[in-house]
């Protein structure tokens, strides 16, 4: 029996509700350029010191995937928002990949960066970080042509719906790994909908394939223009307890405490954590 049909056994919500209604709704106001300001330009965007929040993502991204064992043809970014930095370890690793996000003003963001176009967000310090740390020799350009081929599609999702790409077979499924940096907690309105939305996108992935995910660490809100946006607060050992209801061993996770000059009055979050996990075979 899978996590949801536990819980639905348990009499838990469906998924569906005002709450999520109210997610939704507030999204429509969201403001990817305002977005990417406020958390990929500098300060948090300043990648110079290795202490800080943008190095240290970089890095566990880089070392997962250094491992070896996230390896595979398909991947899929579950609720890429207006970024693609959380893909650039992971291009290399992956010939299909596929980005994702419930809006379309975000979906248009990517295409902007992946068609490079005028005015599209300029990652490219993020590249030249990315190839420093992983030490291969590669021109950032290199890499970013690598990701910009790779990348395959850009498709709607929801993850509160038990499929969350729909029914029209756009992405090859199952993938071999997925990939999703501050998604689940800022789109679930509260922990049990941060756990449905964890066994919805679990279906995405085959058994013994591998989730790779960020997210910020007791959060309750944060700003993208003028939306303000409830987050739902997990702690550590509630993203833990949430992978393994959904059939996971938890491989690695690790945690950031955000310093006290990259809280910029944006949001309230305390820190990210990491999280490198594997689906069971059989559950």
């Amino acid at each position: 029996m899978s996590g949801t049909d536990r819980r639905q056994a348990a009499g838990a919500a469906p998924d569906s509700g005002p709450g999520l209604a109210a997610v939704a709704s507030a999204y429509q106001r969201f403001e990817p350029r305002a977005y990417l300001r406020n958390n990929y330009a500098p300060p948090r965007g300043d990648l110079s010191c290795p202490d800080g929040v943008g190095p240290w993502k970089l890095r566990c991204l880089a070392q997962t995937f250094a491992t070896g064992e996230v390896s595979g043809r398909t991947l899929i970014d579950i609720g890429s928002g207006p970024t693609i930095y959380q893909l650039l370890s992971a291009c290399a690793h992956f010939e299909d990949i596929t980005m994702t996000d419930f809006l379309e003003v975000n979906r248009q963001e990517l295409r902007l960066w992946l068609r490079e176009e005028p005015g599209a967000f300029d990652w490219s310090v993020y590249s030249q970080h990315v190839c420093l740390i992983e030490g291969k020799g590669e021109s950032w350009q290199e890499k970013e042509r690598q990701l910009r081929a790779r990348v395959k599609r850009i498709l709607p999702i929801d993850v509160h719906r038990p499929q969350p790409l729909g029914t029209g077979g756009l992405a090859p499924l199952p993938a071999d790994a997925l990939v999703s940096a501050f998604c689940l907690e800022a789109v679930s309105p509260d922990l049990a909908s941060f756990q449905r939305a964890l066994d919805h996108i679990t279906t995405l992935l085959r058994p013994g394939g591998h989730l790779l995910l960020i997210g910020a660490l007791e959060e309750s809100w944060y700003l993208a223009g003028e939306a303000r946006l409830a987050v739902v607060p997990v702690r550590e050992a509630e993203v833990r307890e949430a992978l393994v209801q959904s059939g996971y061993e938890v491989r690695d996770l690790r945690t950031y405490t955000m310093p006290a000059h990259l809280r910029t009055g944006v949001d309230d979050v305390k820190g990210i954590f990491f999280t490198w996990a594997q689906k069971k075979v059989g559950v």
